[in-house]
């Protein structure tokens, strides 16, 4: 009988063994399914901040692009500021070389017209309406023989161009 009941007692015992392996194994179970749960979440979240993280990169490669080009963009405008700036500069030193050079002939001119004054007085002007004259006469004898030498170049050139058809209508009879 010992026996039995140490048998019952050790039936009793396994069973209570079992049952507290099967609580602690469905307690492991509903622990594993959980942990399943946290890391299929876990996965999700990483998978969005990986998605997240690449379209963050992208857009840092391309804002590194825009910035990029907009420096460049900056340069070549600064290169054309500057060109800008030497052509003004440039243009402005010609303009005062031109005033400069506007202000001394109207110093010039004023001085010249003081002594306007003094050069054609009553007194002087006769000599100058007789060099006047002369020089008219002058002229107009230069003009008489520039027009005689053009009327005798005139008539040389139609004596040759009558010579030329002569020449011409002797080939062509002789050709005939």
């Amino acid at each position: 009988m010992l026996k039995s009941y140490q048998f019952v007692s050790g039936k009793n015992e396994l069973e209570e063994e079992v049952k507290w392996i099967k609580s602690v194994s469905e307690s492991l179970q509903k622990e594993l399914a959980t942990l399943k749960d946290e890391a299929s979440q876990l996965e999700g979240i990483h998978r969005e901040k990986e998605e997240l993280c690449g379209k963050l990169q992208f857009q840092c490669e391309e804002s590194e692009k825009i910035s990029i080009r907009e420096l460049k963009q900056n340069k070549e405008c600064d290169e054309v500021l500057e060109q800008y700036r030497c052509e003004i500069q440039e243009l402005n030193f010609k303009h005062r070389k031109q005033r400069m050079k506007f202000e001394n002939q109207l110093h010039q001119l004023i001085d010249q017209h003081k002594n306007l004054h003094s050069v054609f007085t009553l007194r002087r002007l006769p000599d100058e309406i007789e060099s006047a004259e002369n020089t008219k006469r002058q002229l107009l004898s230069a003009e008489q023989l520039k027009l005689a030498q053009l009327q005798g170049l005139s008539e040389e050139l139609q004596k040759v161009k009558m010579g030329a058809a002569v020449v011409e209508a002797a080939a062509e009879t002789q050709a005939k």
